[in-house]
């Protein structure tokens, strides 16, 4: 799988983020089907226990449709303007509207 060089060089921070509630991040990973996942939540963490000089933590809520439930690891993404990028998700809980998944990161 192709990977965007330029997203794959560093890590990911908030603001790579922040303004892509609503966007869809596509599942492509070989051994599981093809989920779009909804970014429904972009939200900055307490950074006091962050040392300094380290990414200031984020948490991300994402929303599969359908009653399908990924099992929590890491997964290769692909977004349209992010590109391909690995994100650790875990099921958090599910709804009417679908299964809803976190990633921190810190």
């Amino acid at each position: 799988m192709p990977v965007d060089d330029d997203t794959a060089a560093r890590s990911l921070v908030f603001e790579d983020f922040s303004g892509k509630v609503g966007h869809i991040f596509v599942v492509k990973d070989e051994d599981v089907p093809s989920v779009a996942l909804t970014l429904r939540e972009a939200e900055p963490l307490d950074p006091k226990f962050a040392p300094p000089g380290v990414r200031p933590p984020f948490s991300l809520i994402f929303l599969a449709p359908g009653p399908q439930i990924l099992p929590q690891r890491i997964y290769q993404m692909e977004n349209d303007s992010l590109g391909s990028v690995a994100i650790f998700l875990v099921p958090v809980g599910g709804d009417a509207e679908g299964v809803h998944y976190q990633a921190v990161f810190n």
